[in-house]
């Protein structure tokens, strides 16, 4: 089955390494086979990339789109133990992006990471209005329940 991809006018969307732009209209696109795809708003570049969580978005992104764990294995763990070292109470969705990764469902840890820049936000903005601070058991209590698949398979991106 293939999946359906709408476009707005000028949406790019990336498929494997390639970047695609829609032309002046709403668009259309169907794609069959396994390759990596993303959608404009899925994606961060380095400049884009300017908080920790979204760091370990983009390592997670470049692990998919690449489908190569191994080549962004190092950054990535640097970053997620500076990470919970900053803020330990995220280390229940550290935890599911590892699990993710380590069963080589890229497309799953990227929307895990996709939760852990979320929830750096809600920490961020918690911080900013003097709140309590979100607890590990919070962090936990937030995780959904685990889905597997890749992105042309859920019809995801």
């Amino acid at each position: 089955m293939a999946l359906k991809i709408e476009l707005r006018p000028k949406e790019r969307f990336i498929v494997g390494s390639t970047v695609i732009t829609n032309g002046d209209h709403r668009t259309h696109i169907f794609i069959e086979g396994n390759e990596p795809i993303l959608r404009e708003k899925d994606i961060y570049t380095a400049e884009t990339a300017n908080t920790p969580a979204k760091r370990i978005y983009l390592a997670v992104q470049l692990m998919y789109l690449n489908q190569d764990i191994e080549r962004h294995r190092k950054v990535y763990f640097d970053l997620i133990n500076d990470f919970i070292q900053a803020a330990p109470s995220t280390i229940g969705l550290i935890d599911a992006v590892n699990n993710e990764i380590l069963t080589g469902s890229l497309y799953a840890a990227l929307r895990r990471a996709k939760e852990l820049v979320e929830y750096e936000r809600e920490l961020i903005a918690h911080a900013q209005s003097g709140h309590r601070s979100i607890s590990a058991d919070d962090a936990i209590d937030r995780e959904p329940a685990r889905a597997g698949g890749h992105a042309a398979s859920q019809g995801g991106g």
